[in-house]
């Protein structure tokens, strides 16, 4: 066999010189940088030539004398030439290939220059003879073209069409100016003999369009050049201008480049989107640069759209023109990657968008662009947004994730169990200095904007003012304390060397000086300032002795720090009840005012109040209620079948038994159950009814919450699952083991599923934004479907309290909407001033809003956005909102203040009594007050007119009382009397007229609304008649429609000490782990229980964990 030889025409002489000098680019361009000299030293020698020029020397060829015109001439044609400067010239012109550029566009030219200057060498006399070197100008110009486009392929440079097209154009405007400079400086020697500067003054002034006149062209071969060259500039320049227009405007569509020098010298952060909104954009910017060490990052935006006249207007806005820069590419390039510079990024957050119909292919694009982006730049933090949850673990790598449907569904679940728990964690991720609503007269919007400014924040405990004191003290004796002396409420530690976060660990719990606090202010402890108590005592009484409404006594002193205790002995509650238990007084309780145990600076774990939190208060359940299953068939554990990976396994109560899929129908009788309605169910616990349009793996984190290990049992409300389509195998599965669960196919719009799910005695109605509406021609009429459906069941059903998701925020103004309700336009008015003022909660006004009635997920991306300054943030919502279960971490519930609660007097002592009692911390408050319905302008008319007249008939009595004095002066005359009394006389009749027609209308008012809602009732009940349900009570209680318009509630975070309570105040509360203090006793006691087998279902369970 004869060997064969590869690429045999790579080894020839004449390949490897055209691999050396054609095909390398760096032996290329130091060729074009040779040639290129060559041109430039041609026009340097020219310029030499002329300058050493002696224009009083007239030298001519020694035949063309005999001509006079030829010879008076011979200045243009013949020129002074020095032998060594004829020789450079010589040689630069002939030492390149003359016959390679035979054939390009340039052989004019370089005939034009070289073929003189060889006929020189033949004929000595011609030596003089005039050759336009000048010309080489143009061969320079392109050689300049060819050397930058080799170099930018030897440095692998591709995005420089722009630096080309401009450097085309310098060019050409330099060599138009030097050609015609030279041209004119060169013919005007037969004239009045001008020097270079003149010359080139005259082609300034000329290319400018401004000429002066001073400098003009004597003889006509200049007029004639300055012609052509005007010509060439009208035709050339033009086109030149044209393409980089062209590239201008292109290069504004991508965004252009973010250099390497910027990205290495500045801190920048880069945003993925799919498409860029005006909403998500004045999100993301203002809770960005709302935090002080990040003004001067610079946000990077990376999009694979054209920028739309929206985002084009605000990015021109000069506040964000200088931080805001954005490209048009897309995260799967690596060239757009580098154009954004993401290897230098201080982080990269991946936006999914939420209005895409198919929201799984919306997750698949993000988690492309997530692994593009760490296939780039792996050392890059990434902040990642997913919709559904299933997708979540293909972006486990990520530094922080939020998917949005766990968040919703887990938001919207513990609205049902704590009201507006929506509003509380949107207003605590939401950066906010709780300045809005201030400049309100009303006290309630002052208080509620001003709570709205707590966040959570995190230090050190050594490093601490507000906890280095608690140093070795229990965890509920420190946020005891450091809420009565600073304000600030402690929610939790993380202990050093480790990462999970643990909210309320209990009154066991010892704070360390290296334990991370996490707690609840306006501001944090860096940016606080703090008084002497010196400072604060005069502050304070110089305000009591102001005010003549001071704050009581009690209030006072809770205030300064210092609340009275009693070291009595005192009654527990139990730790899952919901009132506060009275001390008992003893002997003498009648006669002296209840007071509160002292919150232990060490936790007791052989006190009894520790077995009483153990307690089991379900254990009461043990005998089954008629209309429900028995205690004996629930259990505690982990739901063995989960719906998606990654799901966090939570402790809940489960069936011994599953369900059958058959029974999970609600409306459909089986061989199991006959019941066709919930009201054939007899359930104990009122209904929740959640409306959505898919089964998704969701809706299984809505379910969770409210079958929580920690719920006592009596307290499980059915939950009822409305669906426009039937529900998978899959999911099934995972909810056949939760008790009672049900599930029904129908939608909100037909009242007939509805009355079916039970909704006339429902606890709450959830309804869940359908993903086939997201997505409109209009953007914001996305929520248009749901808010009339919603409204329409406002108005047949005005006791259900309903919780309503929405795409847009902006939208939640028409929730429960009110044409006439004078309020809600004074809200209204409040809104759109904190808007103008620049706040970024502008929209926590609305009584929906506050209430925690609406909510948007679009409201949360702003804890991805904190993530990036504050990393504990996602954890810690995780937390409260139970999607992770972290051993020892407490959870969030709610209490309610019942009347016998009022002892208690106030929120610092309320703090004191569950610190002391059950170790719980409370965070905040919710509160319902009765609005001040505005009068109307004849009942201002008819009050003024009352109040004025009052006012004459007692200033005619002082007047009358005050004759007796000496002045006289005071007594008012006959014709002011005359006057006030003929005044009252002739607003009598229209006063009295203004009266009966106000009562009229407003009595025709009422019974309008009496009428309509009569047919409201009627159609209800003939509905339910039809599908023979029991209409019951409905309709025959009194209105709360009416009630519900005369009330509005709201959230206060972390109120002052000295706040009062309120009858039917819900108080948010961090309720410590009672299995980890059954651990804890455990262990502290050593018993030789500990070593034997525990019996019993419960025991079993607890052994296991």
């Amino acid at each position: 066999q004869r060997p064969v030889e590869f690429y045999v025409n790579e080894n020839t002489l004449k390949e490897r010189l055209k691999l050396f000098f054609i095909k390398n680019q760096r032996s290329s361009l130091r060729i074009r940088v040779f040639h290129f000299s060559l041109k430039v030293l041609s026009c340097l020698l020219y310029i030499c030539r002329v300058l050493t020029e002696d224009p009083a020397t007239k030298k001519a060829c020694s035949f063309l004398n005999y001509f006079h015109d030829y010879a008076t001439r011979s200045p243009i044609i013949w020129v002074e030439r020095s032998l060594p400067l004829w020789a450079l010239q010589v040689i630069s012109r002939n030492i390149g290939n003359i016959w390679e550029q035979i054939l390009r566009i340039s052989f004019i030219l370089e005939m034009i220059n070289t073929i003189p200057f060889l006929i020189t060498m033949l004929w000595w006399p011609l030596r003089n003879l005039f050759i336009p070197v000048f010309l080489n100008c143009w061969l320079a110009k392109h050689a300049l073209e060819n050397m930058i486009n080799d170099l930018h392929r030897a440095i692998q440079r591709t995005q420089s069409a722009m630096f080309n097209q401009v450097v085309i154009l310098i060019s050409t405007l330099l060599c138009l100016i030097f050609t015609c400079m030279c041209g004119i400086q060169h013919l005007e020697r037969a004239g009045n003999k001008r020097n270079l500067f003149d010359s080139l003054y005259f082609c300034i002034v000329t290319f400018s369009t401004v000429g002066f006149g001073d400098v003009t062209p004597e003889i006509w071969p200049s007029k004639l050049l300055v012609v052509i060259m005007i010509s060439v500039a009208l035709v050339v320049l033009p086109i030149q201008l044209e393409q980089l227009a062209y590239l201008w405007m292109e290069r504004q569509k991508s965004g252009g480049n973010y250099s390497r020098h910027r990205a290495e010298t500045e801190k920048h952060v880069v945003l993925c989107v799919s498409s860029l909104k005006i909403d998500l954009l004045m999100d993301f910017l203002n809770e960005f640069y709302a935090h002080p060490r990040l003004q001067d990052y610079y946000v990077i935006i990376l999009c694979p759209t054209e920028m739309d006249v929206q985002v084009r207007r605000v990015l021109q806005i000069p506040m964000w023109s200088q931080r805001v820069i954005y490209l048009q590419g897309s995260a799967l390039k690596d060239q757009d990657l580098l154009r954004a510079k993401m290897d230098n990024a201080e982080g990269c957050f991946i936006l999914t968008s939420r209005c895409e119909v198919d929201r799984t292919a919306a997750d698949h694009q993000t988690i492309l662009r997530a692994w593009a982006v760490k296939d780039f730049a792996p050392n890059c933090p990434l902040y990642v947004q997913i919709l559904k949850p299933e997708n979540k673990f293909h972006v486990k790598f990520a530094d922080h994730v939020v998917c949005e449907e766990e968040f919703k569904y887990a938001l919207l679940a513990l609205n049902c169990i704590c009201p507006a728990t929506s509003t509380l964690i949107t207003l605590l991720v939401h950066t906010s200095q709780g300045l809005e609503g201030q400049q309100s007269p009303e006290k309630w919007q002052r208080m509620y904007g001003k709570c709205s400014g707590n966040e959570v924040y995190n230090i050190v405990l050594r490093e601490s003012i507000f906890f280095a004191e608690f140093e070795g003290k229990s965890f509920t004796y420190a946020s005891f304390n450091a809420h009565k002396k600073y304000g600030v409420c402690l929610i939790g530690v993380c202990r050093e060397g480790n990462k999970n976060i643990l909210l309320n660990p209990g009154p066991h719990a010892v704070m360390s000086s290296s334990d991370t606090c996490f707690y609840i202010n306006i501001t944090k402890e860096e940016n606080s300032m703090f008084k002497t108590q010196h400072e604060v005592k005069s502050n304070w009484l110089k305000k009591a002795g102001n005010d003549p409404k001071r704050l009581p006594v009690h209030s006072i002193i809770a205030s300064m720090g210092t609340v009275a205790i009693d070291l009595q002995d005192t009654g527990i509650r139990p730790s899952c009840g919901t009132t506060l238990t009275l001390p008992g007084g003893g002997s003498n309780g009648g006669s002296r005012r209840p007071s509160i145990a002292p919150v232990l600076e060490v936790g007791d774990t052989s006190c009894a109040q520790t077995l009483e939190l153990l307690h089991d208060h379900s254990e009461d359940e043990a005998l089954p209620h008629s209309n429900e299953p028995s205690a004996d068939e629930y259990v505690k554990g982990y739901p063995p079948n989960l719906p998606y990976i990654g799901s966090s396994p939570s402790f809940c109560h489960l069936l011994k038994e599953r369900t059958p899929f058959c029974c999970l129908r609600l409306e459909k009788c089986c061989k199991h159950n006959c019941c066709e309605d919930a009201r054939g169910y007899r359930f104990k616990n009122k209904v929740v009814i959640v409306s959505a349009e898919t089964a998704g793996n969701g809706l299984y984190n809505f379910i969770v919450p409210l079958r929580a290990h920690f719920r006592p049992k009596r307290e499980l409300n059915p939950i009822v699952l409305l669906l426009d389509n039937p529900p998978d195998t899959h999911f099934l599965e995972a909810i056949c083991w939760f008790p009672m669960v049900y599930y029904t196919i129908g939608s909100i719009d037909n009242l007939d599923d509805v009355l079916r799910c039970g909704v006339s005695f429902a606890a709450n109605m959830v309804v869940v934004d359908k993903e086939s509406t997201m997505s409109a021609e209009e953007d914001y009429m996305a929520d248009a479907k749901t808010i009339v459906n919603v409204q329409t069941l406002f108005r047949l059903f005005s006791n259900l309290n309903i919780i309503t998701e929405l795409t847009h925020p902006a939208n939640m103004r028409f929730m429960q909407f009110k044409a006439k309700d004078c309020f809600s336009l004074a809200l209204s008015k409040l809104e759109k001033k904190e808007r103008e003022k620049g706040s970024n909660l502008a929209f926590m006004f609305r009584l929906p809003f506050a209430a925690g009635r609406v909510f948007s997920i679009s409201m949360l991306d702003t804890l991805l956005y904190q993530s990036f300054v504050k990393d504990y943030m996602i954890p810690i919502t995780r937390l409260l909102l139970g999607l992770e279960t972290t051993p020892g971490s407490g959870f969030l519930c709610a209490m309610k203040i019942a009347e016998e609660d009022l002892w208690i007097r106030t929120y610092g002592r309320l703090y004191q009594k569950l610190c002391s009692s059950s170790g719980d911390i409370p965070i905040g408050i919710y509160r319902t007050d009765s609005q001040k319905a505005a009068p109307s302008a004849s009942q201002i008319s008819v009050n003024v007119d009352e109040c004025e007249d009052a006012k004459e008939l007692s200033s005619g009595h002082h007047g009358h009382r005050g004759s007796t004095s000496s002045d006289q002066t005071e007594r008012p005359p006959l014709r002011r009397k005359s006057v006030q009394w003929a005044r009252r006389l002739s607003r009598k009749g229209t006063r009295h007229a203004g009266r009966a027609g106000e009562r009229g209308s407003q009595q025709r008012l009422n019974l309008s609304r009496r009428s309509e809602r009569q047919e409201l009732v009627e159609l209800v009940k003939n509905r339910m008649k039809t599908l023979g349900l029991c209409a019951g009570a409905y309709g025959m209680g009194k209105d709360e429609m009416e009630d519900n318009q005369g009330t509005h509630s709201y959230v206060l975070i972390n109120p002052p000490p000295d706040t009062r309570l309120e009858i039917n105040d819900i108080v948010y509360i961090i309720r410590a782990d009672p299995i980890s203090f059954e651990t804890k006793v455990t262990d502290s006691r050593k018993s030789s229980v500990e070593s034997s087998t525990l019996t019993g279902s419960e025991s079993k369970i607890e052994t296991q964990l």
